[in-house]
C-alpha cells in the first residue's frame, strides 16, 4: 500500500552524550529502526543533536525548524522526557509524533521497541488514532517585565528550593482572587501531565478529551487545600508572597528562579502536540499497564 508519511525524523535521547551503553542502547535501537523505515521505502533525517551524540552519519541531520519544514512524521525513540521534550518544539510546525519507548514508564511513548515493526507497518499507511495534547504557555511577570517564557505539555511547578520551610503563593484564576496558599508548592497539570508529578502530589488523573488543567498544591499546610480542575480557557497567576530559593518549572526541563513579587502566568498555548498511536490503542490500556491495575487479576 502507499506510504501517507515518506519524509521521517528520528529523534533519540539527544542529551545523553559519550560512550556509554545508554548511548550504546539508543544508537543501536536508531539504527535497527532507521534501516527498517528505509526498508518500507521512507526517506529518513536524524535530529542535529541525536546524530551529533549518537554519531550515526549515515543519515542527514536536521535542525528541529528543518525537520519542521522537511518532515511528514517525526519517531521519537527514548521515554517520555525525550518526547516531551521534543514535542514542544515540534508543535508550532504541526508534525505529527509516534513514540518508541526506550524508557521507563512510556505514557507518551507507547511503542514497546521488541514491537516496533509490527506497529509501525499500518501506521506508515495511514492506519492510526491520532491524539492531540493542548500545550501551556506560561511567562514569569518581575514587575511588568517578562524575565523568562517557555511552553509545557506537562506540568508547570512552582517550589521551594532545598531549604527548610514554605513558600506562600496568592493565587488567581481569571483575576479573581483564590486564596494564599502555604505548601511547599503548587503544580497546574494538563490532562497529559495528570499522570506526571501532579499525581503524586495527590491529583486526579484527567482524560487528554477534557479541555481543563488541574492545579495541586504540595504538601499543603492547611489540609482542606485540595486539588481544583479548571477549564483551560482561564488564565492562572501565582504571585510569590514569601519563601526561599524559589523556582518555577516547566515540564521538570527548564527552570526560573523566581523573587519575592514574581508573578508566573499560565495560559493555553496556540500550538498542540500531535500523537499518532496504533490502531486499537485507548488511554485506558495505558493506564491499565502503567499504572498496573487490575494486576494478578484473571
Amino acid at each position: 500500500m502507499k506510504l501517507k508519511f515518506r519524509h521521517v525524523a528520528l529523534i533519540g535521547k539527544y542529551q545523553a552524550s559519550g560512550s556509554g551503553a545508554a548511548v550504546n542502547s539508543s544508537r543501536a535501537a536508531l539504527e535497527d529502526i532507521a534501516q527498517y523505515l528505509v526498508s518500507q521505502g521512507c526517506d529518513v533525517a536524524l535530529e542535529h543533536d541525536t546524530a551529533h551524540n549518537t554519531g550515526i552519519t549515515a543519515y542527514p541531520a536536521l535542525d528541529v525548524a528543518a525537520i519542521g519544514a522537511r518532515c511528514d512524521l517525526a519517531l521519537v525513540v527514548g521515554g517520555d522526557g525525550t518526547m516531551l521534550g521534543i514535542g514542544r518544539q515540534l508543535a508550532k510546525f504541526d508534525v505529527p509524533l509516534i513514540g518508541i519507548n526506550q524508557g521507563r514508564l512510556g505514557f507518551i511513548t507507547d511503542i514497546p521497541f521488541d514491537s516496533f515493526q509490527t506497529r509501525l507497518a499500518p501506521m506508515l499507511r495511514g492506519e492510526y488514532v491520532e491524539d492531540h495534547r493542548k500545550l501551556m504557555q506560561a511567562r514569569v511577570m518581575r514587575g511588568d517585565t517578562c524575565v523568562f517564557d517557555a511552553l509545557a505539555m506537562n506540568d508547570v511547578v512552582v517550589n521551594r528550593g532545598g531549604t527548610a520551610g514554605m513558600v506562600e503563593l496568592r493565587v488567581e484564576v481569571d483575576g479573581h482572587f483564590v486564596a494564599n496558599q502555604r505548601a511547599d508548592g503548587l503544580i497546574i497539570a494538563s490532562p497529559t501531565g495528570s499522570t506526571a508529578y501532579a499525581l503524586s502530589a495527590g491529583g486526579p488523573l484527567l482524560h487528554p478529551s477534557i479541555p481543563g488543567w488541574v492545579m495541586v498544591p504540595i504538601a499543603p499546610h492547611t489540609l482542606s487545600n485540595r486539588p481544583v480542575v479548571l477549564s483551560e480557557s482561564v488564565e492562572i497567576a501565582i504571585k510569590i508572597v514569601a519563601g526561599r530559593d524559589m523556582s518555577a518549572n516547566f515540564d521538570m526541563q527548564s527552570l526560573a528562579s523566581l523573587q519575592i513579587g514574581d508573578r508566573i502566568v499560565v495560559t493555553r498555548s496556540k500550538y498542540q502536540a500531535r500523537f499518532l498511536h496504533p490502531v486499537g490503542w485507548t488511554y485506558f490500556d495505558t493506564l491499565r499497564q502503567k499504572l498496573h491495575w487490575n494486576e494478578g487479576v484473571a
